[in-house]
C-alpha cells in the first residue's frame, strides 16, 4: 500500500473512531445502520468505519498535496468535513432513507461538529504518517 493510501486509511480510521463514538453519544448509529437495512448500533458503526476509511483514501489519494503542513493539513480537513457533511447527511442520507434534503436542524448542526472534528483528524493523522515516511 502506498505512502498516501496508508495516511489516508489510518487517518480515516482515526477520525471515523472519534466520530463514531460522538455519533454513539448522540444515538445516531441505529440511523447509519438502517441505510443498510439493519437496526444494530454495531452495524451502524461498522458502516460508518468503512465509510470513513474510504473517505480518508479518497482525501489523500487525490488531495494529498494539501497534506504537507499541520495547519494546512487542518484547514483542508476543516472544508473536506464540510464538504463530507453537505454531500452525506444533507444530501445522500435522506434521499436513501425518505427523509427531507438539506434539513438544517439541531441533528444537522450536531452533525457538522461531528465531520468537522473527523476531517481535522484525518487530516492530521494524514500528515503525521507522510511526515513519518518522508523521516
Amino acid at each position: 500500500m502506498g505512502r498516501r493510501a496508508a495516511a489516508g486509511a489510518l487517518g480515516g480510521l482515526a477520525g471515523g473512531v472519534v466520530f463514531g463514538m460522538l455519533m454513539a453519544m448522540m444515538g445516531m448509529l441505529t440511523t447509519i445502520a438502517s441505510m443498510v437495512g439493519s437496526h444494530s448500533a454495531w452495524v451502524g458503526f461498522g458502516v460508518h468505519l468503512m465509510i470513513s476509511v474510504v473517505y480518508g483514501l479518497v482525501l489523500t489519494l487525490f488531495f494529498g498535496r494539501f497534506l504537507h503542513s499541520y495547519g494546512r493539513g487542518s484547514l483542508t480537513g476543516l472544508v473536506y468535513g464540510v464538504v463530507l457533511w453537505i454531500i452525506g447527511p444533507l444530501l445522500a442520507m435522506p434521499v436513501m432513507l425518505g427523509m427531507p434534503v438539506l434539513a438544517l436542524n439541531a441533528t444537522a448542526m450536531l452533525s457538522l461538529m461531528g465531520h468537522l472534528v473527523y476531517g481535522i483528524i484525518l487530516a492530521l493523522v494524514a500528515v503525521a504518517v507522510v511526515r513519518k515516511a518522508h523521516a
